[in-house]
Formats: structure tokens, C-alpha cells, sequence
């Protein structure tokens, strides 16, 4: 079967990005994927600006480093502490909704994508909103750069630091968090260093640690600074040297280009391509935009076999609708409730391994959720159904009956006022008799026939302008757009 120009360019923009804007509708069928690539990559070529949302008082408690900021923090009662946590918890909702809004809206929309795959691959949770937009930022900043560079940067983040345990990382007590899971989860994956590699390179992170601001902070009399051996090589080595060690192993490129192709183009490896992916970002030194480069400019990445299979994470399904059809939320922390009924919280990862993603994502009720979704962007229908208390991804945030919360209250709506204005000028051309295959030919990225017929009979027939709103909103409520 022919792939055409259309399902090509909307494959990239779904890869690549969150999906088309209504905005690049006008030129989806004749533009190539070569122009619609470089688009994406000039619009992700400035660096991103820090994204700052923590309030004026908790900036001057806890970030204050003068002797009457530490002080006030020593007299804080019991109570004004669980006020500051509180205070933060609300700080990292904000800063959710206020990405969420980026990957919308931005034109970055390459290294957005790029940094939602970077959050995932390093996971870490921190109550504390500072950490989190420190983290944030590194990997926003890196995200199409030097893997090193970002690895580096991560591995001295405060977030990183204090989830992984290394601030406890001693010299003769080491602590092996951080250390198995930079080789397990971050570089090298598991099978491809032994436990005896785990302990010394825990010996040579010692004594890294961060400040009570989020600085990273060595501290030399914590540190081991005795002989180690790791993976073969033997000297004094430093928490930078296990780092730069690591980097020289071609296993590091081979693991990060198979879980970038798993989740850029298809779940199933194909280990000729990743191995020629992982030869080319080793010999690059690791260049991120490189290595995408060669992926979404190659001629087997618009295969049909790559086209429509991959199952959108949550925060993709949002941001994916939201792209298509602006729309005006006027109470946005509802899509934070969306996040925690179908599985996906930012900066909530279940654990240090991130989200499996795939076929994780869908269950019979997440799947039923994930389908009304649009009906209820459309006409502010409640929410009946209540989230899964599940504490230990919440992290002591079952906030059920605070307004603005993850939510368990049912009874919910998405007040949303949708520009219609920008998505129906794409269809003036389109006969009456045509306009559901139209749609269904940008709405939807799967090769299986739609029932025409079904969509018909839901659709509203009342105007055209109401047949062209009725029926994408059906389109959007099928199995199929769940693919992209």
C-alpha cells in the first residue's frame, strides 16, 4: 500500500511533535516531510526559557541563603512546614498545566517532545517545586543537544540527587542507588555491568550531594578517593570519571538509539536499524538532534509497518486534541484529572524506571476514558468515574475535596470553548459526501476502514458547519485515534 504525502507529514508531526496545529492544515498534503522536519527543527533552535512558577514566599524561604532565611527555617513549626509542602504541591500543578501549555503551544515542538521522552527515560519525583523546575529546565536546555552533557547535568540535578539517595553516599558507608540505576535505567541497561561495578562506582559518587537551594555540591571529605576498578579500567576514580567511562561504551549508545526507536518509531526494534543508529550516535558523540535527524529523515521510518501502531501516552492524547482544535480551557486544572485517571502525571512517574508505556497505557476503563474524552472537551459533559486512590504514585496528594486538585471528586467538567474558526476553513473544499473521509484523513493515522455509515448516523446534520464539528469529535471518540 502507498503511503501518501498527508499520512507522511502527519506521521512526522505526530513523532516528531504533538500532532498538527490547525494551522499547518493549509499545507499538510503538499508540503514534503523534508520541509515539515526542517520546520521543526529551526522551531526548536533557540534555547527554552526557564519555566519559573514558584510564589515570591517560597522563593524567600527556601531559596534564600542569607543567615536570616536559614534561621526562620529553623523556627518553622510543625504545622508551617506541612503549609510549605502544601504550598509546593501546588507549585508543581502549576508548573504541570504550565508545560502541558508549552508542548500546546509552542513552536518547539521537537524539543518538547524530545524533553517529555528525556522526563520519562530520567525519572525522579520530588515534592519540592524548585528541584522539579530545576530538572525541568535541564533537560528542556539538553534535549536536543550532547547525551553526555544532559547525563552530567542530570546526575548533578538536587531532584536527581535526593531520589536516588546519593546526599547519604558516603566514604566508607556508599550508598548504590544512584549508581545501579545510572548504569540500569539511564545508560548501559541491565546484563552489561556486574554488582562489583555497582559498588565501586558507588564508592567514586560519594560525596556528591546538593544544597538545601537545589545546588550541586561536592563535598571532598566525604569522598573516596581510593583505587577502583570499573568496567576494566583502574584508578582513582571520581563520580565525572565513572560518567566519562561510561560514555565510551558503545553499549550506552546501542541502549538509549533502541529505546529512542521503540518509542519514536515503533515498539518492536528492528536491530539492523538501531544498530546502525547507535554507530553513527556514538561516532557523533552523542548528538541527540543528530541521531533524531537520522531517524525522521530516513526513507524506513514512513514504512507503513511504522505508521499508526504506537498507543499515545496521556499527556500525548491531550496535547494532541488541544493542538487540533484550540480551545480555551477556563478551568485548566481539569486536565489534571485527566492526567491521574489515565496514568500519566508530570512529574509523578510511578517509579525510577519512568512510564512502560505501550500497552500499559489502555485498559478496559482507561480506555473508555481516553474515548470520551473529545465528547467532553465538546460539550462539558460531568465525570462520573473516580481515579484509583494510589498513594505511592500521589506521594500523600489524594487531595480529593481541594479545589484544583488531582481530584477524586466525580461530578466534574472541562469547561472548554473550542475555536472552531481554525479547524473548518481546511474542509470548504470538501463535498458534503466527502468530508468524513477528509477528516478521518487527518484525524486518524491507522490504515483500518472507518464506518463511514456509523459516523453519519451520530454526526449532526443540522448544518454543515455542525456535521464538520459533530463528526470530528466522533473520529476523535474511535479506538483508532488513540494511534498515531
Amino acid at each position: 500500500m502507498s503511503i501518501t504525502t498527508q499520512q507522511k507529514n502527519l506521521h512526522l508531526l505526530w513523532r516528531a511533535g504533538f500532532g498538527p496545529a490547525a494551522g499547518d492544515l493549509a499545507t499538510i498534503a503538499s508540503s514534503t516531510p523534508r520541509s515539515h522536519w526542517d520546520a521543526l527543527v529551526k522551531g526548536s533552535s533557540k534555547q527554552p526559557a526557564y519555566i519559573d512558577v514558584a510564589d515570591n514566599e517560597l522563593k524567600s524561604l527556601m531559596m534564600g541563603d542569607n543567615e536570616m532565611t536559614y534561621t526562620r527555617r529553623q523556627k518553622l513549626s510543625p504545622d508551617e512546614r506541612r503549609q510549605l509542602q502544601v504550598r509546593s504541591r501546588e507549585g508543581l500543578k502549576t508548573l504541570n498545566l504550565t508545560w502541558l501549555g508549552q508542548m500546546i503551544g509552542s513552536e518547539q515542538q521537537l524539543r518538547e517532545k524530545m524533553s517529555l521522552f528525556w522526563h520519562g527515560h530520567f525519572a525522579s519525583r520530588a515534592n519540592n517545586i524548585f528541584y522539579q523546575q530545576q530538572l525541568l529546565d535541564v533537560v528542556r536546555t539538553n534535549a536536543l543537544g550532547s547525551f553526555g552533557d544532559l547525563l552530567k547535568a542530570v546526575s548533578k540535578s538536587a531532584s536527581m540527587i535526593n531520589f536516588l539517595n546519593n546526599n547519604q553516599n558516603r566514604k566508607g558507608h556508599p550508598n548504590e542507588n544512584f549508581a545501579r540505576e545510572v548504569m540500569e535505567l539511564f545508560t548501559l541497561g541491565r546484563g552489561n555491568y556486574t554488582e562489583n561495578d555497582i559498588k565501586e562506582s558507588a564508592r567514586a559518587f560519594t560525596g556528591w550531594g546538593a544544597t538545601y537551594r537545589g545546588e550541586f555540591q561536592f563535598r571532598p571529605f566525604q569522598h573516596d578517593d581510593g583505587q577502583k576498578t570499573f568496567l576494566g579500567k583502574t584508578g582513582n576514580f571520581n563520580g565525572d570519571d565513572i560518567i566519562n567511562i561510561i560514555l565510551e561504551q558503545k553499549q550506552t549508545a546501542r541502549y538509549i538509539s533502541q529505546k529512542i526507536y521503540r518509542y519514536f518509531v515503533n515498539e518492536q526494534p528492528d536491530a539492523g536499524k538501531t544498530e546502525w543508529l547507535a554507530n553513527r550516535f556514538y561516532q557523533s558523540h552523542y548528538n541527540i538532534q543528530g541521531l533524531m535527524e537520522d531517524i525522521f529523515t530516513s526513507d524506513w521510518f514512513y514504512d507503513a509497518k511504522n505508521i499508526g501502531v504506537r498507543i499515545k501516552s496521556p499527556v500525548e492524547l491531550i496535547v494532541g486534541i488541544r493542538r487540533t482544535l484550540p480551545m480555551e480551557i477556563k478551568n485548566g486544572e481539569s486536565q489534571l484529572l485527566l492526567q491521574r485517571l489515565l496514568g500519566q502525571i508530570l512529574f509523578y512517574p510511578p517509579n525510577v524506571a519512568g512510564w512502560p508505556g505501550g500497552k500499559n497505557w489502555i485498559d478496559s476503563s482507561t480506555l473508555m476514558m481516553r474515548m470520551r474524552i473529545p465528547q467532553l472537551m465538546y460539550a462539558g459533559d460531568a465525570f462520573t468515574v473516580k481515579p484509583k486512590d494510589d498513594d505511592d504514585q500521589m506521594m500523600g496528594m489524594k487531595d480529593n475535596n481541594k479545589k484544583g486538585g488531582y481530584g477524586n471528586r466525580p461530578g466534574q467538567q472541562i469547561l472548554a470553548t473550542i475555536n472552531w474558526n481554525a479547524w473548518l476553513p481546511a474542509f470548504e473544499k470538501t463535498s458534503r459526501e466527502e468530508l468524513i473521509t477528509a477528516i478521518a484523513g487527518i484525524v486518524l493515522q491507522t490504515n483500518t476502514g472507518i464506518n463511514a455509515g456509523t459516523v453519519q448516523k451520530y454526526a449532526d446534520g443540522a448544518s454543515r458547519e455542525s456535521f464538520i464539528k459533530s463528526a470530528t469529535i466522533q473520529l476523535m471518540s474511535t479506538p483508532e485515534y488513540q494511534l498515531c
